[in-house]
């Protein structure tokens, strides 16, 4: 009985070795374009999405992923890829990472990507402009 289960197990390793693919060196905070192919009816085609990686989960092995985050028209969007997806053309590292934290989560909060603006004083009418 043993020796069926370890050649299971056996096979499941040399299958997911061969899907394991070599890919750049990343890590949280780096900011990545990923290249990833979709398939629209009979045709293909590559989409780009670059934004900043704020988690990767499962380590370097076939059920790895990770998520980049972006901005896109002042909405924040989110995306999981399993690193080793036949779906990903292409992995570029565009910006290497200057945090030492292993998830990024808070730079979902809206506070820090809300832009600073002063209001600008009013003058009443029976006032006088201060001259400087």
């Amino acid at each position: 009985m043993s020796h069926v289960k370890g050649k299971r197990m056996n096979i499941i390793k040399h299958l997911s070795n061969t899907q394991v693919r070599e890919l750049p060196e990343f890590r949280v905070g780096s900011t990545v374009k990923v290249h990833n192919k979709i398939k629209e009816g009979g045709k293909e085609r590559i989409q780009i999405f670059e934004g900043l990686v704020i988690a990767r989960k499962g380590g370097n092995g076939v059920n790895a992923s990770f998520m980049v985050r972006k901005i896109a028209s002042g909405v924040g969007v989110e995306r999981i890829f399993p690193l080793h997806s036949p779906n990903i053309a292409k992995l570029e590292v565009v910006k290497a990472p200057v945090v030492t934290q292993a998830k990024l989560y808070y730079v979902r909060k809206p506070h820090d990507n809300a832009p600073r603006t002063r209001k600008a004083k009013s003058h009443e009418a029976g006032s006088k402009p201060v001259k400087k």
